[in-house]
């Protein structure tokens, strides 16, 4: 097994399936059994959700929220997914547990560095909620933060693309995917993988990224145990 640690982060949007927003149960189960699958093969697991399928601050406050008001709105459905989530995990027969960047037992425990630690190593899957409990930060932030913070040895990216192009793949078919591409050629190129100051934490702690396509189901398990999967940014 390649990595023993590591920390998913996965965007609230795929959550919502084929629709615009909500949660899809299909998605969920489906996510949740590639996570359980992955702990069951001895992986530790940590997990960093979005909140776009229920509420994005950035897009409320273009739409006249307050940025701060829309940003705590934010962590809120990122701790709505979490629960839906840490539900659908125990639902195959694992263990979750939902923590908080802010404090609102009993929905979650507040989170704290080694207690995460401890229930990792007791085989439950760590779902970290919240954001970084502040303002003006991305779960992509979020998620490099974390990584760093627990120790994983690899910040993994599930998208809907399996790995990183020169453009987006989606719009210019002509668009060509790394393999393999690193933190200096990302800036330089202008790729869009993670905000800045996620990819910068990434960078600045050697928290080696891999993007990848998470709808594919065994992709996770393969990337721990070493398969070249996505692209890895290192």
């Amino acid at each position: 097994m390649k990595y023993s640690r590591i920390l998913l982060k996965l965007s609230g949007e795929s959550f919502a399936g084929t629709e615009s927003q909500g949660i899809s149960d299909t998605v969920l189960i489906e996510y949740a059994k590639q996570v359980t699958d992955v702990m069951n093969k001895g992986c530790e697991l940590a997990i960093v959700i979005g909140g776009g399928n229920i509420f994005r601050g950035l897009r409320g406050s273009e739409s006249g929220f307050d940025r701060l008001k829309g940003d705590q709105m934010g962590m809120l459905a990122t701790v709505i997914n979490s629960l839906a989530f840490e539900s659908a995990v125990n639902r195959l027969g694992a263990r979750a547990r939902v923590f908080t960047s802010i404090r609102m037992e009993p929905v979650g425990e507040l989170y704290n560095r080694d207690r995460v630690v401890e229930s990792l190593k007791n085989k439950t899957v760590c779902i970290l909620s919240g954001g970084t409990g502040n303002p003006f930060f991305t779960t992509d932030t979020a998620a490099a933060l974390r990584a760093v913070e627990i120790g994983a040895d690899v910040l993994l990216k599930g998208t809907r693309v399996d790995g990183v192009y020169t453009s987006d793949p989606e719009k210019d078919p002509a668009a060509q995917k790394f393999d393999k591409i690193s933190f200096k050629e990302v800036i330089t190129r202008r790729l869009k993988v993670m905000d800045s100051t996620a990819f910068t934490m990434c960078m600045d702690n050697n928290m080696p990224l891999v993007v990848f396509d998470m709808n594919k189901p065994g992709n996770l398990a393969k990337i721990i145990e070493g398969d070249a999967i996505g692209t890895i940014v290192m």
